[in-house]
C-alpha cells in the first residue's frame, strides 16, 4: 500500500508544482500605474548655460520646479520631494511657489497618505521635502546615501547644493526604519518600478522606468531637459569627466522608454504643454 501512497503524493506535489509559477505571477501583476507631473514652484531667468553646456551665457530660462507622483496597487508614490525652506525661495527668487505637501492636494492627494519617496538625488531642491511626507518610506541609492551622509563632509569632499538639513532629516529617518537603501543599477524598487544609475548628476544619482502601456521614464536631473536629449549634451554632473556617461545615459532612458517622447526631463516647464494639464498639474499617463 505503501507505493500508490507515495505515487499519489508524488502527483499531488507535481501539481502544485505547476500551478506556483502562475499564482506567483499574479502576486507580483504590476499595477496600472497613473503618472502624474506637478509643478509647485518656478526659479525665473535662469542661465540656460547651466543646463545645457555651451549655451549663449546671456541666455536664460523658467525652472520649473516638479516633483512626480505615481499611483497603483494600494500605493501613492513620490518621485521627488521638492523643498520649502525660505532661505532658497530668497536666493533663487522663486515664483508661483506652493509647498510640496500643498501642491500633492492639488491632485488629489492627502500628503499624510504618501506611501513611499523615491529620492533621485539629495540636491535641495529634490529631497528638501521629505519631512512634509512623515509616513513615507524613502527609497536613495544606498551609494548616494551613504557619500553624502559620511565622506561628502570629509576633507576632498563635494557637498554642493546639499542642505544639511535635509540630510539630517534623512538620518533621522533612517534610524526610524523609514529608508530602504538601493543597491546599484537597474534594480527593481517596487513592482514595475525600476531605477537606474550612469547619469552621474550626483555622487550616485538615479532615474526610473514606470512599467505599462507605455512606459515612461523620469529622469529628474539626470536629464534637465527635452533639449539636452536632443542636442546629445550632458547637463550638471558630479565631476566633469561624468559628462559621456551622462549622455551615454540619456540614449539607455530613450532605449527604455521606448521614445524620446516618454523621457520625462526633470526641470523642463515644456513637460506642462507635451501632456494634458490643468491647474500645476500634468496628466503624463
Amino acid at each position: 500500500m505503501k507505493k500508490p501512497i507515495t505515487l499519489l503524493l508524488i502527483l499531488v506535489a507535481g501539481a502544485l508544482f505547476s500551478v506556483a509559477p502562475h499564482s506567483l505571477h499574479a502576486q507580483t501583476a504590476v499595477p496600472a500605474y497613473s503618472i502624474d507631473a506637478i509643478r509647485y514652484a518656478t526659479v525665473p531667468n535662469f542661465p540656460l548655460a547651466g543646463l545645457i553646456p555651451g549655451a549663449p551665457a546671456d541666455q536664460k530660462i523658467d525652472l520649473a520646479m516638479v516633483m512626480w507622483l505615481i499611483r497603483g496597487g494600494g500605493r501613492t508614490i513620490l518621485f521627488d520631494s521638492g523643498f520649502h525652506r525660505q532661505k532658497f525661495i530668497d536666493q533663487f527668487h522663486v515664483t508661483d511657489f506652493l509647498s510640496p505637501d500643498k501642491a500633492v492636494q492639488k491632485a488629489g492627494v492627502d500628503p499624510a497618505s504618501v506611501t513611499d519617496i523615491i529620492i533621485s538625488h539629495a540636491h535641495w531642491d529634490h529631497m528638501g521635502g521629505i519631512d512634509l511626507f512623515p509616513a513615507a518610506t524613502i527609497w536613495i541609492q544606498k551609494a548616494e546615501y551613504e557619500y553624502y551622509t559620511g565622506a561628502a563632509w570629509q576633507a576632498g569632499g563635494r557637498h554642493g547644493g546639499i542642505e544639511t538639513e535635509d540630510v539630517q532629516e534623512l538620518v533621522r529617518r533612517n534610524i526610524a526604519g523609514k529608508v530602504r537603501e538601493v543597491d546599484g543599477d537597474d534594480k527593481e524598487i517596487l513592482p514595475g518600478i525600476r531605477a537606474y544609475t550612469g547619469a552621474r548628476h550626483t555622487f550616485a544619482s538615479q532615474y526610473i522606468r514606470v512599467e505599462g502601456q507605455p512606459a515612461f521614464v523620469l529622469a529628474s536631473d539626470n536629464c534637465y531637459l527635452y533639449e539636452n536629449l536632443k542636442s546629445h549634451r550632458a547637463g550638471a554632473t558630479f565631476l566633469p569627466a561624468d559628462a559621456p556617461g551622462n549622455i551615454a545615459a540619456q540614449r539607455r532612458m530613450i532605449e527604455l522608454a521606448g521614445s524620446a517622447d516618454r523621457v520625462v526631463p526633470g526641470h523642463d516647464a515644456e513637460q506642462f504643454k507635451h501632456f494634458p494639464t490643468v491647474g500645476h498639474v500634468a496628466h503624463i499617463r
